[in-house]
C-alpha cells in the first residue's frame, strides 16, 4: 500500500511538473488571435505602421489595422461609434474630447513629442527663410484646418512670432499639407519635423525659431468600447516600450 501511494504521489508530481513546464514554454505575452483597430493621427503613419508590423511579429494571429487621419476627424468618428480599440492623437485637446465623452477605458498617456517646421518645394523657389516670409502678399500657403492639431499649432506659432495668421488652404490633415508642397501646388506649408523626414527629399525644410515654435504632445489610450481590449492594451504598452520608442525616435519624434 505504501509503495502504491508512493508511486501515485510520484506520478502526480510528474504531471504537475509537465503541466507547469508546458505553460512556461508558452509566450507570456501571447494574445488571442484577432484584430486591433488603431485610430491614429496622420503624422504617425510611418511610425505606427512600423510598430504595427513589429507587434504582429511578436503576437502570432494578431492583426493591427490602422485608420490614419486628422485627430479631429478621428475623435468625431469615435463619437459616431466607429469600431476603434486604440486612439492616438497629435494633441491633448482632441483626446480630451474623448475623455469628456467618457469613451476611454483609462487615462491617456503621452508617448511622443513633435515640433513644427516649414516645408517648401525642393529648391525653395520662393526663397522662404522664416515665418515672416509666409505672410508676404501673393504667397500660396497650405495649412491644416484650425480644428486639426497641426493647423492650431501653426496658428500658435504665428501668434508667438507676433505675426498675423496669413490666408492659406485648410487641409484635412498635415499629410495633405505635405503633399501639396511636394507637388509644388503651394509655395510653403507648415508641417511636423517628422513629416519632413517622411517626405524623403521631396521637400526642403526651413526651421522655425525655438521662441516661436510649438511642442506637440501625443497621447494614446484604449477605448472603453474596444472589441479587443487585451490586444489594445498590449499595443499601447508596445508603443510605450523601449522598442516602440526607438522606432518613433528614429523617425524624428522626441520622447515625452
Amino acid at each position: 500500500m505504501t509503495r502504491k501511494r508512493g508511486r501515485g504521489v510520484a506520478c502526480l508530481a510528474l504531471m504537475v511538473w509537465w503541466a507547469s513546464s508546458t505553460h512556461a514554454a508558452e509566450p507570456p505575452s501571447a494574445l488571442a488571435a484577432g484584430n486591433v483597430n488603431v485610430f491614429a493621427a496622420a503624422s504617425l503613419t510611418e511610425g505606427f505602421t512600423a510598430i504595427g508590423a513589429a507587434f504582429e511579429r511578436e503576437h502570432s494571429g494578431v492583426s493591427v489595422r490602422f485608420n490614419f487621419a486628422g485627430s479631429s476627424t478621428l475623435v468625431q468618428q469615435i463619437h459616431e461609434g466607429a469600431p476603434a480599440d486604440v486612439f492616438a492623437s497629435a494633441d491633448e485637446a482632441n483626446m480630451q474630447k474623448a475623455v469628456d465623452a467618457g469613451e476611454l477605458a483609462g487615462p491617456p498617456r503621452i508617448f511622443a513629442l513633435n515640433r513644427l517646421m516649414i516645408a517648401v518645394p525642393a529648391g525653395n523657389p520662393s526663397h522662404i527663410a522664416s515665418l515672416a516670409d509666409l505672410t508676404k502678399s501673393g504667397l500660396k500657403l497650405a495649412l491644416a484646418a484650425p480644428q486639426v492639431p497641426a493647423g492650431r499649432y501653426a496658428a500658435d506659432a504665428f501668434a508667438k512670432a507676433g505675426l498675423p495668421l496669413p490666408a492659406a488652404s485648410q487641409e484635412t490633415d498635415v499629410r495633405a499639407v505635405l503633399n501639396k508642397v511636394a507637388l509644388g501646388e503651394v509655395d510653403a506649408g507648415i508641417v511636423y519635423v517628422t513629416d519632413i523626414r517622411a517626405a524623403g527629399g521631396k521637400v526642403d525644410a526651413i526651421a522655425i525659431a525655438d521662441r516661436n515654435n510649438v511642442t506637440a504632445r501625443y497621447p494614446i489610450a484604449v477605448l472603453k468600447t474596444a472589441a479587443n481590449p487585451s490586444g489594445a492594451t498590449a499595443f499601447v504598452d508596445y508603443v510605450l516600450s523601449a522598442a516602440g520608442q526607438a522606432t518613433l525616435g528614429g523617425l524624428g519624434f522626441a520622447a515625452p
